[in-house]
């Protein structure tokens, strides 16, 4: 199983996932189709399916399009907001595609139809792959947008927690830096944390992904999923697991909010003086 890591828009990745032994391929996220099919082709793959994590215009736009220039391709997911979907698919439930097993998690939380991928070949070495979607990141974990602190909670230790620690974990967003100065702020003592960000901004520098971490090194840094332990106790005033992950969303949430970008008609607008009779005084 090759997993072929595709960044696309500001800060998404798509993914594909190639049966090397029938040159078959499944998607991870489709959201832009020109990119994929230019991997495709490259590596001379057929794509069979698609399986979507959830709705969301970055994770899911490429599906209509994809099905429409590949005749008879399958569109999995559990949100009937998924565009193209063909296959509704239930937690626990396991797909084929040739060696590559899909076991389907359902983590409904960012978004109530959100379903993760845990992927691996009976017999082979390689480790296997969570495709956490906007679910679990790189040191971080995804917006509570319809879903509660509780949802997550389960998410992130009871469905995806319990995976083998080895599991490589191939995410939906590129935001591992930005995650990890929170941690370092949560756990200012954290030398896991300090050398992860270390890493990750040299990443950064050479325009390369961070993806995968595994599961092992989450447990390691990520203060969502570190919930019991007492530095991110102490840091959130709370004892009570969900509490602290509640409190950690929300401070997440306020940290270091990216300024909003200046719309460049308004810019030249001002410039030009034309907002000067609404701006002045009455």
């Amino acid at each position: 199983m090759k997993v072929k890591v595709i960044s696309v828009l500001e800060d998404n990745y798509m993914y594909l996932v190639i049966e090397e032994s029938t040159r078959e391929a499944v998607a991870v996220d489709a959201a832009v189709p020109k990119r994929l099919l230019e991997i495709v082709r490259k590596e001379d793959v057929v794509l069979r399916a698609i399986l979507t994590t959830h709705h969301h215009w970055d994770h899911a736009r490429g599906n209509e399009e994809l099905a429409r220039l590949c005749p008879g391709l399958r569109v999995f997911g559990a949100d009937q907001r998924i565009g193209a979907l063909t296959h509704t698919v239930t937690h626990g439930q396991e797909l084929t595609f040739g060696a590559i097993r899909v076991r389907c998690l359902f983590t409904p939380c960012h978004t109530s139809g959100h379903m993760c991928y845990f992927m691996w070949e009976d017999d082979s070495p390689d480790a296997p792959a969570l495709f956490s979607g906007d679910t679990l990141f790189v040191g971080g974990c995804g917006q509570f947008f319809e879903g509660t602190a509780e949802q997550m909670y389960t998410n992130l230790t009871q469905i995806l927690g319990a995976l083998p620690k080895d599991t490589k974990v191939f995410c939906g967003h590129e935001c591992t830096v930005r995650n990890l100065k929170f941690a370092l702020k949560v756990e200012p003592e954290n030398e896991m944390v300090k050398e992860k960000l270390a890493w990750a901004k040299q990443r950064d520098d050479d325009d390369l992904p961070t993806v995968p971490s595994t599961l092992h090194e989450e447990f390691l840094y990520n203060p969502f999923l570190r919930v019991t332990e007492e530095p991110v106790q102490r840091f959130t005033g709370q004892t009570d697991p969900v509490e602290v992950l509640r409190t950690l969303r929300t401070e997440r949430d306020n940290f270091k909010k990216p300024k909003e970008r200046p719309n460049p008609p308004a810019m030249l607008a001002f410039d030009w003086g034309l907002f000067g009779p609404f701006l002045e005084k009455k």
